[in-house]
């Protein structure tokens, strides 16, 4: 059993890695087989997750610690932890996870999740899962401060355009006519 040094060093370790993560998510992993393990693990790593099996009493001293409450109902069982910058990267990857064992594992399960130090359901897990990419939302407001200035563009163009159009007819009459 480890010492209580041990532990205090796992604690502030648990600490430090909640403070620099914007995203958090706890899950259920029960029931899950070895290869399973393996699959979340790689496809964790290459969304640059971190993921770790930690003890509830460990995460819990480490959350009261850093001010983050509301916790405490969610360390039941046994809880895997994948910490991330990204606060959407683990929840997304755990989701997608989750749909494709649902079928042969009922017991792997995302419990809650802690973005920017406020925690949120399972519910809100799945909501942050949801969202588009980062690049994508970007995208989105992009094109949403750009419809107004291809509006305007396209007003301002029309007096030229049909001077173009009548410039043309009277070209083509003038053609008929020779």
């Amino acid at each position: 059993m480890p010492n209580i040094e041990e532990k205090s060093l796992v604690v502030a370790e648990i600490k430090e890695k909640l403070q620099q993560s914007s995203g958090v998510v706890l899950a259920d992993y029960r029931g899950l087989t070895v290869a399973q393990v393996t699959k979340l693990r790689s496809e964790l790593r290459a969304a640059g997750v971190e993921y770790r099996v930690l003890k509830n009493t460990l995460i819990r001293r480490a959350a009261n610690e850093i001010g983050v409450e509301g916790l405490d109902p969610y360390l039941e069982g046994p809880t895997a932890v994948a910490f991330s910058t990204d606060p959407v990267a683990g929840a997304k990857v755990l989701s997608e996870f989750a749909k494709s064992v649902a079928k042969t594992n009922k017991d792997f399960a995302i419990k809650a999740g802690v973005v920017e130090g406020k925690v949120v359901n399972a519910e809100g897990v799945k909501a942050l899962a949801d969202l588009p990419s980062r690049e994508v939302l970007l995208s989105m407001v992009l094109r949403g401060m750009q419809a107004p200035l291809t509006g305007m563009a396209n007003v301002l163009q029309g007096p030229i355009r049909k001077l173009g159009y009548a410039l043309e007819e009277v070209r083509k009459l003038k053609e008929a006519q020779a």
